[in-house]
């Protein structure tokens, strides 16, 4: 039942609003406006049902000949056919296939102007107008369309919708019920509307549209000074209540009828309209003014948009900050829970009494042994427990002689120490293993508590929008034919700037889109990603402040002997806040098991770092998954972060060779010393920062390529010898250098990573 009350008031809209513009002329001769609206309106996906109809009734009541009838007909059908065809065969009409069908519209009008010895030219320039008026009209509606109404105008709309003001006056020009002008109703109620929810100078502005729009209907002039009058009186009085604009508006008519004497003549009839003008006004509830200004107003908009935005994050953040805690509480109640095994001389002490207990308890020597020579006896046992544990078992020739000869139980108590050793190591592998995973859970909550701790920091700081450079960006944006319809500035830090930009998907990749925004930003804007928006056609462009610094990077790897599968693996990924990793991993020896854990490995890496973990609980959360395996081969990690902004390198390490920072300057040696990953529980990894400049390299390798050169100073000499051009050629000739080193051949896996800083 709604959608048919809306139905019908658009079409009641459309009705009178063809009713107007079929009167709507030049000079009283050509009458351009209705037909060139009728198209506009199906191109701005108005429902076309009901705009043809309401075309013909507005045109045929205004013009009751058959020849009138017979044009708007035509006019009709080269509306109605085409748009169904299309529907039918699932294809939008072009533009220019719209303006076609237009012009061919107007044959049978053409036809009947001629033939009623209308001047050829006059009958000519009535469509051509009405083409030129199409394309204004076009102008205006598509913005409207993507924006709203709550966008600026640029100076093109506003002059295309200035344009349309006037074809609607000079048709309500010609609309006087027995000397009641709907003309002079009209813009008395629109001026005291508009002051109401704009500003002054765009009440002038349509004050004087309007009386232009009467001119150009007839070539009289009378309207233009009272109705800039008119204007002058309301924006005097618009800060006080309502009544005094409503009473400025009927003095100023008064002052013109009598006193300027601008009318030709008074009469009763044409004095009502500016009253009843004024009464509506008055009588029309505030709050319509209100939701009216609030519709209109883009600053009203977003600035509850700004508020309920840092209202947000001030809630975000506050939650984040409380979760952190909780993460944190909770790695704190997981290490209460690890038990770590007992030392090693408390387990000798223990099997030590295990064995006593089962094997000499019931031995007639067992005073003697342990009594008498309790220490010599105690030593002894110790000693065969120690080599059990070491080597895995003992044997007759571990015994000594002394006991070897007296004791009868050798053979069992050779079994039982073996047993016991093999059954306390298992113990305390299996115990080893449940520490390190409860001691894992620890260091990710630990991660997870600092990460949102982290996260709570960057939406701490409210978010302040400029709104100024988001209106030179609307406008400059469509001045150059990049159609946004809507920019949102702020600063994300004190050196990072960011544009939202919803535009086009055609407009993308113009190149006027990142040097506009950058103008007016005042820092140089790239794009940092794009998404798609809710509506069709239409898609979100975020840019961001470039960095002070980029980098490109060249890979150059071979397997050992050249062929198979490589036990290297490499990482290039791009982090949050303009920072790159790159990583190289050599799992030990080579071959497919070597390359599968090096991949798991910088697989584990990867994902942390994205995520936004810090590089100490990173390492070392890996380091006790791979020691959690049970087969024995272990990863090399070498990972250099870049920082883009500031021109900043993190190296680290865990068992990786010497890496190298070749400048103009000469070239520097980045070593670390490390334990590889997966060998000890409590490895820690080695990190260094390095400042980079301009037109640095950076050489990751895997000991492959180290191995190849005789020492770091050979290796160094070579890098300070290469002519590269690019990262790539540089690794190429590094790699060709150390297979040459080894006669052409690979002895191990050999991967090179080069990253140039520029």
């Amino acid at each position: 039942m709604k959608n048919k009350l809306n139905y019908l008031l658009k079409f009641f809209v459309f009705l009178l609003l063809f009713f107007v513009l079929s009167r709507a002329g030049i000079n009283g001769v050509i009458f351009p406006f209705a037909f060139s609206m009728m198209f506009a309106l199906a191109w701005a996906n108005q429902k076309v049902w009901l705009v043809a109809p309401a075309y013909l009734i507005g045109s045929i009541v205004n013009n009751l000949s058959f020849e009138g009838a017979i044009s708007t007909v035509v006019t009709v059908l080269f509306l109605v056919v085409p748009y169904y065809i299309h529907i039918s065969i699932k294809k939008p009409m072009a533009k220019w296939e719209l303006f076609v069908f237009a012009c061919c519209s107007q044959i049978a009008w053409l036809v009947f102007a001629i033939l009623g010895e209308m001047e050829i030219y006059f009958a000519i320039l009535s469509p051509v107008v009405g083409l030129f008026y199409l394309f204004i009209t076009l102008s205006i509606f598509e913005p409207l369309l993507r924006r709203g109404l709550n966008h600026k105008l640029t100076l093109p709309e506003v002059v295309c919708g200035g344009v349309i003001l006037m074809s609607i006056a000079s048709g309500l020009a010609s609309c006087d019920i027995y000397g009641f002008s709907l003309l002079k109703l009209f813009v008395a109620f629109s001026i005291l509307s508009i002051s109401q929810v704009s500003n002054s100078g765009r009440t002038m502005i349509f004050a004087s549209l309007m009386g232009l729009g009467a001119l150009i209907s007839g070539n009289n002039p009378l309207f233009m000074a009272p109705f800039i009058i008119w204007g002058l009186a309301v924006i005097s009085f618009k800060f006080a209540n309502r009544i005094l604009p409503a009473s400025a508006i009927i003095v100023s008519e008064v002052l013109i009828t009598f006193y300027f004497n601008l009318y030709y003549s008074f009469t009763i009839v044409g004095f009502v309209p500016v009253v009843l003008g004024a009464v509506i006004f008055l009588v029309v509830p505030k709050s319509f003014y209100n939701s009216l200004s609030l519709l209109l107003s883009q600053d009203k908009q977003r600035g509850a948009i700004k508020c309920l935005l840092n209202r947000n994050r001030d809630i975000l953040q506050r939650r984040l900050n409380k979760l952190s805690e909780v993460f944190y509480d909770m790695n704190a109640v997981f290490r209460t829970l690890i038990k770590q095994g007992a030392s090693e001389d408390e387990a000798k002490e223990m099997l030590y009494e295990e064995i006593k207990s089962t094997i000499c308890k019931n031995c007639p020597e067992y005073k003697h042994c342990h009594r008498t020579f309790s220490d010599d006896t105690r030593r002894i046992f110790i000693n065969l427990i120690s080599i059990s544990l070491e080597r895995g078992k003992i044997s007759i020739l571990d015994l000594p002689s002394y006991l070897s000869s007296r004791c009868g139980q050798s053979a069992r108590l050779i079994a039982e120490t073996n047993t016991l050793a093999k059954q306390y190591k298992s113990y305390s592998q299996l115990v080893g293993n449940i520490d390190t995973s409860k001691l894992l859970i620890s260091d990710q909550l630990e991660g997870i508590s600092g990460l949102m701790k982290t996260l709570a920091g960057e939406v701490d700081t409210m978010i302040s929008m400029d709104a100024g450079r988001e209106r030179r960006i609307l406008d400059e944006l469509s001045s150059n034919n990049i159609i946004c319809t809507d920019a949102v500035v702020y600063e994300r830090d004190a050196r990072t700037m960011m544009a939202t930009l919803v535009v086009r998907d055609e407009d993308v990749n113009k190149l006027k889109l990142q040097s506009i925004t950058s103008k007016i930003c005042g820092h140089k804007m790239v794009i940092n990603d794009v998404n798609p928006t809710e509506q069709a056609g239409l898609v979100s462009v975020n840019l961001k402040t470039a960095p002070r610094y980029d980098c490109i990077f060249g890979l150059a790897s071979t397997p050992k002997g050249g062929g198979g599968q490589s036990g290297d693996r490499h990482s290039v990924e791009r982090l949050d806040g303009d920072r790159f990793i790159f990583a190289i991993c050599d799992g030990m020896g080579s071959g497919f098991e070597a390359g599968k854990k090096a991949e798991t490995t910088i697989g584990l890496i990867e994902n942390f770092y994205k995520a936004g973990f810090e590089s100490e609980i990173i390492l070392s959360s890996v380091n006790k998954l791979m020691n959690l395996e049970s087969n024995e081969i272990f990863s090399s990690i070498d990972i250099c972060i870049v920082d883009l902004k500031d021109g900043l390198a993190d190296f680290i390490k865990m068992g990786a060779t010497t890496s190298y920072i070749r400048g103009d300057d000469g070239c520097k040696i980045v070593e670390c010393s490390a334990l590889p990953v997966g060998i000890l529980d409590n490895a820690k990894a080695i990190t260094k920062k390095v400042v980079l400049k301009d037109k640095d390299y950076i050489i990751l390798c895997s000991d492959g390529i180290n191995d190849a050169f005789g020492s770091d100073g050979e290796f160094k000499d070579f890098l300070l010898s290469v002519k590269a051009q690019n990262p790539q050629e540089y690794a190429d000739q590094i790699l060709a250098m150390a297979l040459s080193n080894n006669k052409g051949y690979a002895v191990d896996d050999m991967t090179v990573l080069v990253i140039k800083i520029f």
